[in-house]
């Protein structure tokens, strides 16, 4: 019985691995599957040169272009008024800022006046008689004298007597002594040299104001000034007059500029070189950031691409006969998302846009976009 089941497993054995060994066989011999190649669609479009502009983009924030510092250059208590002195207070020109109680120097400018005053009185009996010839001339001047009013300046020394007896009596020291004191007397109200906004306010009314203390700032926010540091590759395109258009960071608001002044040096430290925009706009404020882009110069015979379609070594893909080639161009200027390239023949056929992957001998399908290279 051992026997014949031990035979019995043989035989189913030998023929398990005669069926295995066909089945294998049978699948070798099988053709295997050829894998479908892919053939990427390509943006292209033919080249036309043309003449393009060389847009330099800048960045900065708004300052005025006129705009005071208010210091003190006396010392007294600050007087209230009919406005307050508060940040986003409008003055106009010649109107009082701030004024200074000045009642005790008032008194000793007037003191001063009043002893040239006398001192000239005191003369004339003597120029009438010694000097007739003049006497009428400052008979004249000190009945034109006037305590509350400004002095008058001193009439014409004609002679060297005349000087000698004038200057002998001290008028002349007197007279630039009290206007050296009306003078300063003129400081204890400071005025808006132009209309404008008050900025920053530093002091408050009732408040004791040291002499060269800040008291605050004033500016004109009708015209505004965007300083631009630009490379110095730029130096020789730009051009005092040269319009500019800005723009807010989002893009929803534009307006108009000039180029009012260019620095006439480059910053050895940073290789930069300083532009100031003038803009005007009631829209406008003060510290504002505006992005501005400056038309440099015309690149005739040009076109003007995306910077990742330049490979290395300076060289596009092109299409011919749906296989992909390279050719070597002419970079004349780079911005943040553009080249500007030369050297490329009318009619040749490049990609529009960058393929992962891509070689020269690539096969492409190409696609022609509707949008047209020269199209902004």
């Amino acid at each position: 019985m051992r026997k014949i089941i031990l035979s019995a497993i043989g035989i189913v054995l030998i023929a398990l691995s005669f069926y295995i060994a066909k089945s294998l066989i049978a699948n070798k011999n099988k053709p295997r599957p050829v894998k479908e190649k892919v053939i990427k669609t390509v943006l292209i479009d033919t080249v036309k040169n043309e003449t393009v502009k060389i847009v330099i983009p800048a960045n900065g924030s708004l300052v005025a272009k006129r705009r005071v510092e208010l210091f003190a250059e006396v010392q007294g208590v600050f007087k209230p008024s009919r406005k307050f002195f508060k940040p986003g207070q409008t003055y106009k020109k010649g109107e009082a800022l701030i004024t200074m109680d000045a009642s005790e120097y008032f008194a000793s400018v007037q003191s001063a006046k009043s002893n040239l005053y006398n001192t000239l009185a005191a003369i004339m009996p003597d120029l009438r008689l010694d000097f007739p010839d003049v006497y009428d001339k400052w008979r004249s001047y000190l009945a034109k004298f006037e305590l509350d009013k400004a002095t008058p300046a001193l009439p014409e020394i004609t002679s060297e007597k005349e000087n000698y007896f004038i200057t002998g009596r001290g008028i002349v020291s007197s007279y630039y002594n009290v206007k050296n004191l009306e003078q300063r007397l003129s400081k204890y109200s400071i005025s808006a040299p132009f209309t404008g906004i008050l900025t920053q306010a530093l002091v408050t009314e009732g408040s004791l104001i040291r002499s060269g203390q800040k008291l605050g700032e004033f500016i004109d926010p009708s015209v505004y000034e965007m300083e631009v540091a630009l490379s110095k590759g730029y130096a020789s395109l730009l051009r005092v007059g040269e319009r500019v258009l800005l723009n807010n960071l989002d893009g929803t608001e534009f307006y108009k500029g000039i180029v009012s002044r260019v620095n006439g040096s480059i910053n050895a430290g940073t290789q930069t070189i300083t532009a100031f925009i003038e803009v005007k706009d009631e829209k406008l404020k003060e510290g504002m950031y505006l992005e501005a882009r400056l038309d440099a110069k015309e690149e005739t015979n040009a076109i003007e691409v995306d910077r990742n379609l330049l490979l290395e070594g300076q060289q596009v893909f092109v299409v011919r006969d749906s296989v992909l080639d390279v050719i070597d161009v002419k970079p004349v200027h780079f911005s943040d998302t553009k080249v500007i390239l030369k050297q490329i023949p009318d009619g040749t056929i490049m990609l529009k846009k960058p393929v992962p992957g891509a070689y020269a001998g690539m096969l492409v399908k190409p696609f022609r976009s509707s949008v047209k290279k020269g199209d902004k």
